[in-house]
C-alpha cells in the first residue's frame, strides 16, 4: 500500500480492547482480520501499526534508527480490536526509520520481526522499513505497461537466475548479477552475433522472463555480499519485498525496490513479460519465521503428533486452506502486480497448497488482467498433510482451469527419469516413450491417438486446454539439457550431442502446451554436470557468452525454432478441440519416431498442411507419408522457413537425430 496522508484517518475510532478470547479450540475459530493485511501506514504527525495476532496478549512495536543492530529509540504497546487485530499510532514523523513488532503469547515474548506483510526492509530483512513508496518509482513508471499478449499459447517462457545470466566476465554486463543487468544491453563485437542482456532477449524472440525466486530470502547474507555466495532463493523470509543481494544497495531499503521497478519497466519496453517465481509452499525457518513469531501455530500444517508437517522437504509447509493463509497469498500476488507490475508466476511445489486457493488467487488476478499467466509445479516433496483429492497437483488439473502445470510426462519421456541422471529415453534411443512423447504434443488433454496405459506417470489426459502443460525438458531444478545428454548416452559425440540438444527443443516448441526453456540453454549452456547446483559457485551456474560465437549453430536453431513457433498458428492452437480435430498421428512402424500432421489451414495459417516428425534412430528411417508435395523448412538440425528443398512422393526419409518439418 502507498502511504496516502488521508489513510490513517479513522484508525484510533475501531480500537476496542478485548482482554479475553485469546485461545480457539482450533483454526476455523481464529477471527479473521476484514480489511487488507497492511501492517504498518506513515502519516507525518504518526505512523500507525496494525498486526493480526489473535492469541497474542501483548504485542509491541519498536522503532529504530537502523535496520539492525541499532536498539529501538520508541516502544509502543498496541491494542487488540475484537478481529484480533493488534492497533496502535506512535506519534511523530519516523520516515526512513525501521520498525519490528514483537508478540506475546502466555509469558513468552516470541521475538522481533517486521511482520509477516512487510514490504520494505533493512539489510538481511530483519527489520521493516518506513519509506516513501513513492519515491521507489523509476521515471516514467507511471506509464508502463506489460506487453499486449493475446493468447496464452503463444508465450515463449525463458526461465533464469540473475546472478546466472550476468556473472561471467564474457556478459560485458556492469551491473552483474544485479536487477539492473537486465536494463543493459551489450553487442561485445561489431557486426557478431556476441550480444547480452535485453538485447539477446529481444533478439531470441522469447515473450516473457521467469525470474528465479527474487523476494527477500534468507540464504544469503546480504552483509557480506563480497564473499559471492550464490543459492537459487527458494528461501522466503519476507514474502512482499525484493530480495537485497540482487540490489547495488541491500542497506537502503529504497534501493532494491526501485531497481526492481527498473528491471521490470525494461523488459516491458523491451516486449517481455515478467513472471515471478512465488514459494508461497514453505518458509526458511519455522520457529524463527514471523509467521510463528506472530500467530504460532496457524500458518503451518501439522502432523498428527503435533510436529510440523513437511511436505516442501525444507521442514515444514504452510496450511493455504486456512482463512488468513489464503487471504494473505491472494493480497501477497495482487500487491506484486499492482505496485511492481509483475505479468505472471510460477508456484513453487504448488501441489502443496490446496485447490480451492490456487483457484481463489486465479480469480483475483483476473479481475485485473486476465492475460496474467499463473503455473507451477504439479507436485509435492513429500505427502502433504491435507486431503489428496483437494491438493493442486497435477492430475486434478482439471479443477483449476487457468493454471498451468509442468509437464514431467514430456521432460523425462525424452530424456530420462528426474532421479537417475544416467538413465535415457527417447533421446538416447531407447524404444517405449513415443506415447510420452505424444502426450506431450498435444499438451496433456485426451486425444484419441493416444495409448494412455504407455504414458510415464499419468494413465489420462489431465489437462482441460494445451496451454494447462508447460512443454519442457530441462529447467534450473536438474541437469540442463547439455548435461543430462552426456550423463545419459555414453560416448556421445559432439555432433551427436547438438543434433540431440536441437530435437529436443523441437518436440517442445512444436507441442500444443506452453514452451519453456532454461536460460543460456539456447547457447549449448553447461552447469560442469551438476545436477542440483542450488548453492554452487559461479564456475558452474555462470553462462559463459562466449558460447554463443563458439555455438552459433545451436543459437541460430533456437532463435529460428522460436520465430517458427510465433509465425505458424498450427503449433500453438490454445484449444483441446482444434487440437483433438486438426492435429493426426502418422502410424509409425519403427521404434523412436513420433510424426503427425497439422491441418494448418483449419487454423488460419499460410501452410495448407504440416508434417512434423522426430526420430532419434541413429541410422535414416523411412517414414511413409501422404502423398503431394512438401517443402522442408527442417531438417538435419537446420530451420529455414524459406526452404530447404522439396519432397514429392509418400515417403519421406528422416536424418538420424533430428527433427523434419516440412508443409505444403
Amino acid at each position: 500500500m502507498r502511504f496516502n496522508n488521508l489513510a490513517i484517518v479513522g484508525i484510533a475510532a475501531v480500537m476496542t480492547s478485548c482482554s479475553s478470547g485469546n485461545t480457539y479450540k482450533n483454526y476455523n475459530d481464529y477471527p479473521v482480520r476484514s480489511d487488507n493485511l497492511i501492517e504498518m501506514i506513515y502519516n507525518p504527525i504518526g505512523t500507525a501499526f496494525m498486526l493480526w495476532a489473535p492469541t497474542a496478549d501483548d504485542v509491541r512495536v519498536m522503532l529504530f534508527d537502523e535496520g539492525e543492530e541499532s536498539p529501538p529509540y520508541k516502544i509502543a504497546r498496541l491494542e487488540r480490536n475484537a478481529e484480533g487485530t493488534w492497533k496502535g499510532i506512535v506519534a511523530g514523523d519516523h520516515m526512513d526509520k525501521f520498525y519490528a513488532f514483537n508478540v506475546k503469547v502466555g509469558d513468552k515474548w516470541l521475538g522481533e520481526n517486521p511482520g509477516i506483510n512487510a514490504r520494505a526492509v533493512g539489510v538481511n530483512g530483519k527489520r521493516g522499513a518506513i519509506i516513501n513508496m513513492f519515491a521507489t518509482d523509476p521515471p516514467g513508471w507511471e506509464n508502463d505497461k506489460r506487453p499486449e499478449l493475446k493468447s496464452p499459447a503463444d508465450m515463449v517462457i525463458y526461465e533464469m537466475h540473475h546472478r546466472d545470466f550476468s556473472i561471467h566476465p564474457s556478459s560485458g554486463i556492469q551491473n552483474k548479477g544485479k536487477y539492473l543487468a537486465l536494463t543493459e544491453s551489450r553487442t561485445l563485437m561489431p557486426d557478431s552475433y556476441i550480444s547480452t542482456g535485453i538485447e539477446h532477449l529481444s533478439e531470441l524472440g522469447i515473450t516473457h522472463v521467469h525470474l528465479l525466486p527474487s523476494f527477500d530470502f534468507a540464504s544469503i547474507d546480504e552483509a557480506t555480499l563480497y564473499l559471492n555466495n550464490y543459492n537459487w532463493g527458494y528461501d522466503p523470509q519476507n514474502y512482499n519485498v525484493p530480495e537485497g543481494s540482487y540490489s547495488t544497495d541491500p542497506y537502503n531499503p529504497y534501493t532494491r525496490i526501485r531497481e526492481f521497478k527498473r528491471m521490470v519497466q525494461s523488459l516491458h519496453k523491451a516486449g517481455i513479460r515478467v513472471i515471478l517465481d512465488v514459494v508461497y509452499n514453505h518458509t526458511f525457518t519455522t520457529e524463527n519465521s514471523s509467521f510463528e513469531r506472530t500467530v504460532p501455530g496457524y500458518f503451518y500444517r501439522h502432523n498428527k503428533d503435533g510436529s510440523f508437517a513437511d511436505g516442501s522437504a525444507c521442514g515444514n509447509e504452510t496450511a493455504s486452506e486456512r482463512f488468513m493463509m489464503r487471504k494473505y497469498m491472494i493480497e501477497s500476488v495482487l500487491y506484486w502486480i499492482n505496485e511492481y507490475h509483475i505479468d505472471g508466476f510460477r508456484f513453487d511445489l504448488m501441489g502443496i497448497h490446496d485447490i480451492e486457493t490456487m483457484n481463489e488467487i486465479r480469480k483475483a488476478v483476473d479481475q485485473i488482467d486476465p492475460t496474467i499467466c499463473i503455473y507451477g509445479e504439479g507436485w509435492a516433496a513429500k505427502a502433504p498433510q491435507f486431503p489428496a483429492d483437494s491438493l493442486a497437483m497435477k492430475g486434478l488439473a482439471s479443477r483449476m482451469p487457468g493454471i498451468a502445470v509442468f509437464s514431467d510426462e514430456l521432460r523425462d519421456g525424452l530424456r530420462g527419469p528426474f532421479n537417475d541422471d544416467k538413465q535415457g529415453a527417447f533421446l538416447a534411443g531407447i524404444p517405449g516413450g513415443e506415447e510420452s512423447i505424444k502426450f506431450g504434443v498435444v499438451g496433456a488433454i485426451q486425444h484419441p491417438q493416444i495409448d494412455y496405459s504407455k504414458v510415464n506417470y499419468s494413465d489420462s489426459a489431465w489437462a482441460l486446454q494445451p496451454t494447462q502443460m508447460i512443454s519442457y525438458v530441462s529447467c534450473h531444478d536438474d541437469m540442463c539439457l547439455v548435461d543430462r545428454l552426456k550423463a545419459s548416452i555414453p560416448d556421445l559425440s559432439t555432433k551427436s550431442l547438438m543434433r540431440l540438444d536441437l530435437l529436443a527443443q523441437t518436440v517442445v516448441f512444436t507441442s500444443q502446451g506452453i514452451p519453456f526453456m532454461f536460460a543460456g540453454e539456447e547457447v549449448f549452456r553447461d552447469k560442469r554436470g551438476v545436477h542440483n547446483s542450488y548453492k554452487s559457485s559461479d564456475t558452474v551456474n555462470a553462462i559463459d557468452w562466449t558460447n554463443k560465437e563458439n555455438y552459433l549453430e545451436a543459437y541460430m536453431y533456437y532463435k529460428s525454432l522460436i520465430k517458427l513457433r510465433k509465425n505458424h498458428p498450427a503449433f500453438r492452437m490454445g484449444d483441446a478441440e482444434l487440437v483433438r480435430k486438426h492435429l493426426q498421428f502418422l502410424p509409425v512402424d519403427v521404434d523412436n519416431v513420433v510424426a503427425f500432421t497439422l491441418d494448418g489451414q483449419a487454423v488460419g495459417d499460410s501452410w495448407k498442411t504440416i508434417l512434423v516428425a522426430f526420430s532419434t534412430n541413429k541410422q535414416t528411417v523411412t517414414l511413409k507419408i501422404p502423398s503431394g508435395i512438401f517443402t522442408v523448412v527442417c531438417t538435419d538440425a537446420q530451420i529455414n522457413e524459406d526452404g530447404l528443398g522439396r519432397i514429392q512422393g509418400s515417403e519421406v526419409l528422416l536424418p538420424p537425430q533430428s527433427a523434419l518439418i516440412m508443409y505444403k
